[in-house]
């Protein structure tokens, strides 16, 4: 009876797994153990075949799908107070021909380094408005992932021409300005918040010109 009693509860403690799975997209042994269950289920379900493992720590259910933005996802499982930024949002947004080779996330100046192997981060600092303002929250593969906005985006690109390049910033400029994904408005709002209105002022006049 004791036997049947314990495979019961096992089967049991594994279904609540999967839906766990099913419903937050990526799993992590926080996630089990806030709920009081032994981490050693998630790797037990994967020599089973019934999670995948995405990352170290990280896993989904087998038949999940795979969206193009489940580095994003990962990240933000990690570094759930991180914000995709810079060159991962613009290929988020589908703005530019940039293909980043890890996960640009903003993070507070204040904030300890996220350590994680894999997907590779390039963290930039943020402070004040410039943190807060123009957040957009997408659900990817039931993660919640925040990316800064287009027009967030593209003030935060002129804001960092140095490091990743004029022709970029101004690049997602005209995209974002001719698929019509921010008003002038907002490039604006943006561009004064990562004081940036003098550099970009020449250019948003030549556009409406």
């Amino acid at each position: 009876m004791q036997i049947l009693v314990h495979v019961t509860a096992a089967s049991t403690t594994t279904k609540q797994v999967l839906k766990l799975a099913e419903q937050m997209g990526v799993l992590r042994v926080r996630d089990l153990t806030s709920r009081g269950i032994h981490p050693e289920y998630l790797r037990r379900l994967y020599r089973q075949g019934l999670l995948m493992r995405t990352g170290r720590g990280l896993y989904v259910a087998a038949d999940a799908e795979i969206s193009a933005h489940h580095g994003l996802a990962q990240a933000c499982k990690r570094v759930p107070h991180g914000v995709i930024c810079l060159l991962s949002a613009l290929q988020f947004h589908e703005l530019g021909t940039q293909i980043p080779h890890a996960i640009w996330m903003a993070v507070d100046r204040r904030a300890a380094r996220p350590r994680m192997d894999y997907p590779p981060l390039r963290i930039v600092r943020f402070s004040g408005q410039a943190l807060t303002a123009g957040i957009e929250e997408h659900k990817i593969e039931g993660v919640r992932v925040r990316v800064y906005s287009p027009a967030k985006t593209v003030a935060d690109c002129f804001k960092y021409r140095n490091k990743i390049g004029l022709d970029v910033a101004l690049e997602a400029l005209r995209e974002c300005w001719r698929a019509r994904r921010c008003t002038m408005d907002e490039l604006w709002r943006c561009a004064k918040i990562c004081r940036v209105q003098n550099v970009m002022q020449p250019y948003l006049e030549a556009m409406v010109a």
